[in-house]
């Protein structure tokens, strides 16, 4: 589908400007100044996104900052809370001017953020969540954490349940957690960027009740918005940016509509919308929906007639929004929906693709692009079978249709080689628009088009969906803000619990017939509403879907294998149960549960550490230096020190060349691999150096025939555990795996939490080298590598992610445990020794599905 590019863009007015280019309006005497921002500059690889900006915001006012994306704005309040570093300008807290700055120094000085995408953990609760950026002093101080946490969201209406993690809610849930934990603070000064993109018309009103009283008790207010109607209802000052400089700061009164887009865009904008074409009421049903069912919605029909732009409207959360996701197949759903003369797949989003609808999701960092891509990959993906000539793809064919679409879009990349994470949102929007019109569609659904992009990509955004139903593409639009239906869509379908409860059509779509619609609905609603997913009371089966998608399920999982393999194993063999070999047993898995411990704490920050087997290995050898005949107390003592500052610089080195070398971990620790199992083989070329007995004894001493050092692994499974659960240290590094900058909005460390977790991993390692050196009572270098694989091993069969943020110790202790047992059980099953390792191949293998299957349950 081709889209013709805009028409030339007029010249910017010349008349005028000097007056509103005027300086700050000086503020009035009790009004003081709390946030000052100097001269900023901020420069990043290719583009100067501040230039001398300077930026003030006074105590009770609302002051709103606007411009496009791109013009600086976020930028500039990431500077002012300690998130950006700024190379230029002073920023000043009252009368306190700080040369730096972070995000706790920020929080501690009474600033608090809502940031456009929220700062939020996927992999934690909500309360997790809470917990983290809220201090411990306050949340103690206002009684019962649970009691206060639920006050807090209730404060901005939201009902999620504190159990909830956070990537199990919607989008405008997310964005009610993020205002509530900025609200908890009581700040003095409160920067909202986007706090309303994702909500309906009844969320916002609680937002901007939220604002009027932060601003009665004279905090500072920073609105960010791209809708000119929500800030001439909130705001008192405004300032536009444009290009990463200061435009105008003016009273909002002073300023029309007109002027402030004006500044915005750079040009003069004479309207929004395209006009509606003349529709003759026969034209053809391109889509037919027909009694359409899902979770969240039900007995759903509708029709969409061929150049149409349908819109569906309601009060956010009332099955809209599932509905259009069924038609992409992306949720399950009973009924029909045909598309010409095409049935469509329902659940089968391959197959809806192929059938030539196009989906734009409000997600689109999420759902809408791989961040990591360029421009042209992320443009040209669902596209790229017709660039393909036997199999492989013709660079020149893509990059050409892709620099179509760029100008027929006006996406503002310098290249599409570019990444597309260096696009504004605007552009990023329209790069996902790009995609749609590359498939060529005959649908197209847009969830949410103009989510948190700017008035100028607004207008060209209702450009390109108009010139889509001009060529005869019906298009279905989801939006909660009811202004742009009416502007946009030739007829608007009003939601309402799950079903349709309104059309309406022609110069009936107007803002105000679709709240009336919305407001009746509402009132119905409210007196039988049911429960949704993520809210409300919890039953015994969300408790069970909730628990079998949190991190102990496959501790349970695992310890009933553990019991049937012991069990099967015994009757086979009644010696498995003997005293000795339950003994050895748990000696040999006291020494992996202490290294799998190290591992686990590594994987939760995101990374992986391969050099923990050699490290083990050389601690032995080591030892078998000093830990011999002939040697003084002192030495044996010494030995042991000396060893253990090893393995700290080991830990050390690996987590400095991962967090400043910039290497990847596994670059990192198998470079630190091969290093370390070369200094075994220098140091012992071969076994030598027997370890003193009484040492060994000591090592290997028991309580009855349960040896102390499994009462230590399991009590350290334990108090870990705890820690990772309940303490600010534990919710930094799973924090810190789940999502790196949000974690570093939060104030948390994140450096000093990664390299922390490598010397932490090695200082397990060290622990378990001290049962392999009772094991082995001899140095050898070839001993320890295989401890490597092991650990991984145990941490992904006790639940753990590969990509960060989820795990338990004690899953890891009890994923050591079945490794443990398999490899002895197959002795007394007198099988060969590869049925260890297919034995733990398959369980691996099946513990990842089934713990990412029942992660994903629920999800949308």
């Amino acid at each position: 589908m081709r889209i013709a590019p805009p028409e030339g863009l007029p010249p910017a007015a010349a008349s005028g400007n000097d007056t509103l280019m005027s300086a700050q309006v000086e503020a009035p005497r009790q009004q003081a100044t709390l946030l000052q921002l100097t001269g900023v500059w901020k420069r990043f690889p290719g583009v100067t996104a501040l230039k001398d900006v300077s930026f003030a915001v006074r105590a009770g006012e609302v002051h709103a900052l606007l411009g496009e994306n791109g013009a600086g704005k976020s930028t500039l309040m990431g500077v002012a809370g300690g998130e950006i570093v700024a190379g230029e300008g002073t920023i000043a807290f009252g009368d306190e001017t700080l040369d730096r700055l972070t995000p706790t120094m920020a929080r501690d000085r009474g600033l608090a953020i809502v940031h456009q995408h929220p700062a939020l953990l996927p992999d934690l609760t909500v309360a997790e969540n809470m917990a983290l950026a809220v201090p411990a002093a306050l949340r103690e101080a206002n009684g019962s954490g649970t009691s206060w946490m639920r006050e807090q969201l209730d404060r901005v209406g939201c009902s999620a349940r504190l159990t909830s993690r956070i990537q199990d809610l919607t989008v405008a849930q997310r964005a009610l957690i993020e205002l509530a934990k900025a609200l908890s603070l009581n700040p003095r000064i409160l920067i909202l960027d986007e706090p309303t993109a994702a909500l309906g018309a009844d969320m916002v009103a609680r937002v901007f009740e939220a604002v009027r009283e932060a601003a009665m008790r004279e905090a500072a207010v920073v609105y960010i918005s791209h809708r000119l109607p929500e800030v001439r209802r909130i705001a008192d000052r405004v300032t536009v940016m444009r290009d990463g400089a200061i435009q105008a700061t003016e009273p909002l009164e002073s300023l029309t509509d007109e002027e402030i887009l004006r500044l915005i865009v750079g040009r003069p904008v004479s309207t929004t919308y395209p006009p509606k074409p003349e529709r003759s009421g026969d034209e053809r049903a391109t889509l037919t929906v027909t009694e359409l069912s899902g979770d969240e919605f039900s007995d759903v029909s509708l029709e969409v007639h061929a150049g149409e732009i349908l819109g569906l409207g309601g009060i956010a959360g009332n099955g809209q929004s599932e509905f259009m996701r069924a038609l992409a197949g992306l949720e399950s759903a009973t009924g029909s929906a045909r598309l010409g003369d095409a049935e469509l797949k329902l659940g089968r989003p391959d197959a809806v693709r192929d059938a030539g609808v196009a989906y734009l999701p409000a997600d689109r960092h999420g759902e809408g692009l791989l961040m990591s891509l360029t421009v042209r990959e992320n443009a040209a993906l669902s596209a790229l079978p017709q660039f393909a000539r036997r199999g492989f793809v013709d660079r020149r064919r893509e990059a050409a249709a892709v620099e179509h679409e760029r100008a027929a879009l006006n996406i503002r990349t310098p290249s599409i080689e570019a990444g597309i994470s260096t696009l504004s949102g605007g552009n990023q929007q329209k790069v996902v628009l790009a995609r749609a019109m590359l498939s060529e569609p005959t649908l197209v659904l847009a969830e949410e088009p103009t989510q948190g992009v700017d008035a100028g990509a607004h207008i060209e955004i209702y450009r390109i969906l108009r010139d889509v139903a001009d060529q005869g593409t019906p298009v279905v639009v989801l939006s909660s803000d009811s202004r742009e239906l009416e502007g946009l869509c030739d007829r608007v379908v009003v939601f309402s619990r799950g079903q349709l409860i309104g059309e309406l059509s022609g110069d009936d779509v107007s803002e105000e017939n679709i709240g009336r619609v919305i407001v009746t609905a509402t009132s119905h609603r409210a007196e039988s509403a049911g429960r949704r997913r993520g809210t409300g009371e919890e039953t015994f089966l969300d408790r069970v879907r909730t628990f079998a998608k949190g991190d102990y399920a496959p501790s349970v999982t695992l310890a009933a294998v553990i019991v049937l393999l012991g069990l099967y194993t015994w009757t086979v063999n009644e010696r498995f149960t003997a005293p000795f070999n339950v003994t050895s047993v748990l000696t040999l898995l006291a020494a992996l549960a202490f290294i799998s411990f190290g591992q686990l704490i590594v994987l939760l920050t995101g990374g992986i550490d391969l050099s923990v087997g050699p490290l083990a290995g050389l601690c032995v050898v080591v030892w078998s230096f000093f830990v011999v005949d002939g040697k003084s107390t002192g030495a044996i003592a010494f030995g042991f020190v000396v060893v253990l500052a090893i393995a700290v610089a080991v830990g050390l080195i690996n987590g400095v060349l991962i967090r400043y070398g910039r290497f990847t971990s596994v670059a990192a620790t198998l470079a630190m691999y091969i290093a370390l199992q070369g200094v075994s083989l220098i140091l012992r070329p071969e076994q030598g150096g027997y370890i003193l007995t009484s040492v060994v004894d000591a090592i290997n001493a028991k309580v009855g025939e349960v040896p102390v050092a499994f009462l230590v692994a399991v009590a350290l499974a334990i108090l870990m555990e705890l820690a990772l659960r309940r303490t600010r240290w534990g919710l930094a590094v799973r924090g810190v795996g789940s999502r790196e900058e949000a974690a570093h909005r939060l104030g948390v460390r994140v450096n000093r939490s990664i390299v922390g977790a490598y010397v932490a991993c090695s200082a397990f390692t060290y622990l378990g080298a001290i049962m392999l050196m009772a094991q082995l009572g001899v140095g050898d270098p070839t001993q320890g590598v295989s401890y490597t694989l092991a650990s991984i091993t145990a941490v992904v069969l006790g639940g753990a992610s590969l990509f960060g943020g989820r795990g338990s110790f004690v899953g890891a202790l009890l994923g050591a445990a079945l490794i443990t047992e398999i490899t002895n059980a197959t002795t007394f099953l007198q099988l060969s020794q590869a049925w260890q390792f297919w034995f733990l191949g398959l369980l691996t293998l099946g513990a990842a599905a089934t713990y990412t299957t029942a992660r994903r349950a629920g999800l949308r």
